[in-house]
């Protein structure tokens, strides 16, 4: 099987969105967008050994793969609509390759984006993936939006996936939500449009939200105080804490791919009924001041943040 057969076998999709004139097949693809809309994009990697375990079922390492991009999405308040694959292989193992494809098809079929193209090469086992979507022009929620006295919120809950890894490095047997959570993360595509005229600045959780906070922070020149005490936790993660004390699980575990936004104050009610809406748990942690530092009540441990290099 050849580069050529391979993409035709596997990737070779029906597409899902009328805008995309022409996807996988050609030297590239064609897709219309509005006057009135800006091309969002982005692009991550995952590696064997750095972003999931060498044994990792190919069907999670597809979903993971989609899911983390359309997180930037949703950080960004835009509408996803498709993406391209690269996909690096040892070998050719066609089991390994149909477990991929279901799973990213049906990933891609759940999120509705359609995948447009990419490309196939020999060597350690990468996966790229680039993600579009559009948003309405001056829309889009950047980082450098947070303004003094703004309120600091994240959704969902933190430092599952975090406690799961430190599980399965221990050798201890996580739970299927702590799983789930690891493997299966959910973007908040539906709560990013929603934040799109509420929020003044936002950030996907992906390396922890000590350092993401952090990226919102620089880029809007100013500071802020949250309270470890504040933050959204599981059960499992509350029990962690409460026998350890440490809280770098939550505040720099990463992997939740969550939503950490900042809002002026007289949003309190409208991000409450939004909260209750889509069904989604929305906390506040804490304050945005001009004090160009991030202060958290509670936690004086150095950063086990990411690290990309």
């Amino acid at each position: 099987m050849n580069e050529f057969d391979l993409i035709k076998s596997y990737f070779n999709w029906p597409l899902s969105d009328p805008s995309i004139e022409l996807g996988v097949g050609d030297d590239a693809a064609l897709f219309q967008i509005d006057s009135d809309c800006q091309l969002v994009t982005s692009t991550d990697t995952l590696s064997e050994g750095v972003h999931f375990f060498k044994d990792a079922h190919p069907g999670d390492i597809a979903y993971k793969s989609l899911a983390v991009n359309l997180s930037d999405i949703a950080a960004m308040g835009a509408q996803a609509k498709c993406f391209t694959l690269s996909l690096t292989l040892p070998k050719l193992d066609e089991s390994w390759l149909q477990a991929f494809s279901d799973s990213l098809r049906e990933a891609s079929e759940l999120f509705n984006v359609s995948l447009i193209g990419g490309d196939t090469t020999k060597g350690p086992l990468n996966i790229t993936i680039t993600i579009m979507g559009t948003v309405k022009k001056s829309k889009a929620i950047k980082r450098s939006g947070a303004k003094n006295g703004d309120d600091i919120y994240v959704s969902g809950d933190l430092g599952r996936a975090a406690l799961c890894l430190k599980k399965i490095n221990e050798g201890s047997q996580p739970s299927t939500t702590e799983l789930n959570k690891l493997n299966k993360p959910v973007p908040r595509l539906s709560l990013g449009s929603a934040l799109k005229n509420i929020a003044s600045s936002c950030i996907d959780i992906s390396d922890g939200l000590e350092q993401d906070l952090s990226h919102i922070l620089s880029a809007s020149k100013v500071g802020a105080i949250i309270d470890s005490h504040n933050l959204p936790l599981s059960d499992t993660v509350k029990e962690y804490i409460k026998s350890t004390q440490d809280w770098g699980l939550p505040l720099c575990g990463g992997d939740d791919y969550e939503l950490c936004f900042t809002s002026d104050k007289s949003n309190q009610s409208e991000i409450k009924k939004l909260s209750e809406n889509l069904k989604v748990r929305i906390t506040k942690i804490g304050v945005i001041n001009n004090s160009l530092n991030l202060n958290i009540k509670g936690y004086d441990g150095l950063s086990k943040s990411f690290k990309h290099f």
